[in-house]
């Protein structure tokens, strides 16, 4: 059982590497760590070839000075190679304390005059042969040890008409005394960088602490800061690089503040509200209680009844505001709708009230669906509140008419009534929470268009509000509510759905 389980055993899942949370430090430490760590070792395999080229460079020159002095005592007397070299010449030739030297002498037809045997000659065809006494060098071995060697060739004396015969003149050493002193040009170089490389990183990361201070002052005042201080942060104490995300933060903590505002504003006036509807239920109630006859009872309540309504109504329209609010503008809660069938529905629902308030409620749109994107739950909600705000605040006999159309680029809804109108100057804040025209004596709380706004603004329009152009009244020029949403995109023609013109 114990083995069964250790195979049915799955390690678990490493956790994604977006989830880890990276250190800015760190992340320029390693940008700026690693090619230097990487073009360190480069550097001393360049300097190691540099240091040999260094090497080679003397000891060429003093074997080029034996070749050119052995090719001056070689001549030919009589058709014969002959070489004038003593034996101290070649004492000297050979005394070296470290390599070995070797040297040789052969003939034009490659005869051995003197020197070492062994001694490879030069890999050249006759047609390569050089022409001049120019010494040359080369790579070899001898006795399977690596040796550097310098050759010319040497002009021999012969009769005219005849071909210049050319002698060999070889001189090798072996490269001990060349790598030592490559060894001793590496020293020299990379042991002052095994000191310098930890005073390097220790710049680096000095220097690295010290540019990136700033934002840890930033953080400190951050946090210092009170919880209801939203105040700006002063750029002018930032460095240049960080101050777009300084402004972006200012610009976050100013939306924040309005919207903390809003929000304080909201809950006041809500709360005011509620108060003066609560007040006026209770004294209601009260009278209610010290009434004896039963018709004042009757009408206590009724008038109970009317501020409960009320009530019910303004706690509803909070509650819808609060949606709108926070309702997501895009994802899941959006989807394709026919803004004429929920328009000609939503009229339905209020035919009713219509008829209780003595106003003619119509509806005028396309028989076909005119499709756009949006919330439907949300966009009834809205246009149940402008027909409300609508009969509430024209006379009985004026006529509200809902209208879907559509032009090139929109699908367009009003709702146009034959009341009293919005005069310019209060269009704008008609759409305010809680507030009401001045001497307009119809019931209401002051939200619905509040809430209209919000919906529309989920949805990216705008509520524009006109005189109603079919007025026929000049002491009613009406009202004209338009809101524009843009047609959702065609949907690509599939290639077997493709018109033939063949």
């Amino acid at each position: 059982m114990q083995q069964q389980a250790a195979l049915d055993y799955q390690p678990p899942a490493a956790e994604a590497d977006e989830g880890i949370q990276h250190s800015l430090f760190g992340e320029i430490l390693d940008w700026m760590l690693a090619p230097l760590l990487l073009l360190w070792p480069m550097s001393i395999a360049i300097t190691y070839l540099v240091a040999k080229s260094i090497a080679n460079q003397p000891f060429d020159h003093a074997l080029e000075d034996s070749v050119t002095v052995l090719a001056q005592q070689v001549r030919a007397v009589d058709g014969k190679v002959i070489k004038g070299l003593p034996g101290s010449a070649r004492d000297i030739l050979r005394a070296d304390d470290i390599d070995n030297v070797y040297f040789q002498i052969q003939g034009p037809h490659g005869e051995h005059i003197d020197g070492d045997r062994d001694l490879p000659p030069p890999l050249l065809d006759e047609e390569e042969l050089p022409t001049s006494a120019n010494v040359h060098f080369r790579n070899d071995s001898m006795h399977g040890t690596p040796v550097r060697i310098a050759y010319a060739y040497v002009r021999l004396e012969h009769k005219p008409g005849d071909e210049t015969p050319l002698a060999l003149v070889q001189v090798a050493e072996t490269l001990e005394k060349r790598a030592q002193l490559a060894n001793e040009i590496i020293k020299g170089v990379i042991l002052p960088q095994f000191i310098i490389l930890p005073i390097v990183l220790a710049l680096v990361w000095f220097a690295l602490a010290r540019g990136l201070s700033p934002l840890a002052q930033l953080q400190e005042r951050i946090r210092a800061r009170g919880s209801d201080d939203l105040s700006p942060i002063a750029p002018n104490q930032v460095p240049e690089e960080i101050s777009p995300l300084v402004n972006s933060l200012n610009d976050m903590l100013a939306r924040l503040s309005s919207s903390i505002e809003m929000q304080k504003r909201f809950i006041a006036d809500a709360a005011h509200q509620m108060k003066t509807s609560l007040a006026g239920m209770r004294m209601q109630s009260e009278l209610a209680l010290r009434q004896t006859d039963s018709a004042e009872i009757h009408r206590s309540l009724e008038q109970l009844a009317k501020s409960s309504e009320a009530a019910t109504r303004l706690v509803n329209q909070l509650l819808a505001l609060a949606r709108a609010e926070n309702q997501p503008q895009a994802g899941t809660s959006m989807q394709l709708l026919s803004l004429s069938d929920l328009a000609r529905s939503t009229v339905q629902d209020w035919v009713s009230a219509s008829f209780a308030a003595h106003i003619d409620l119509g509806y005028e749109g396309p028989d076909e669906p005119l499709e756009i994107e949006g919330n439907p739950t949300m966009l009834r909600e809205m246009l149940s509140n402008l027909i409300d705000n609508a009969l509430r605040y024209i006379p009985a006999g004026a006529s509200v008419t809902v209208r879907v159309r559509s032009d090139e680029q929109h699908a367009i809804l009003e709702v146009e009534d034959t009341g009293p109108g919005i005069a310019p100057a209060e269009r704008q804040r008609v759409f305010e929470r809680f507030y009401r025209i001045l001497g307009n004596k119809a019931e209401g709380s002051g939200l619905g268009l509040a809430i209209v706004r919000e919906i529309a603004q989920q949805h990216g329009v705008e509520v524009e509000i006109y005189n109603n152009p079919r007025a026929t009244q000049p002491k009613l020029p009406g009202a004209l509510f338009r809101l524009a949403f843009p047609l959702p995109p065609e949907p690509p023609i599939e290639e077997s759905e493709a018109p033939y013109y063949g």
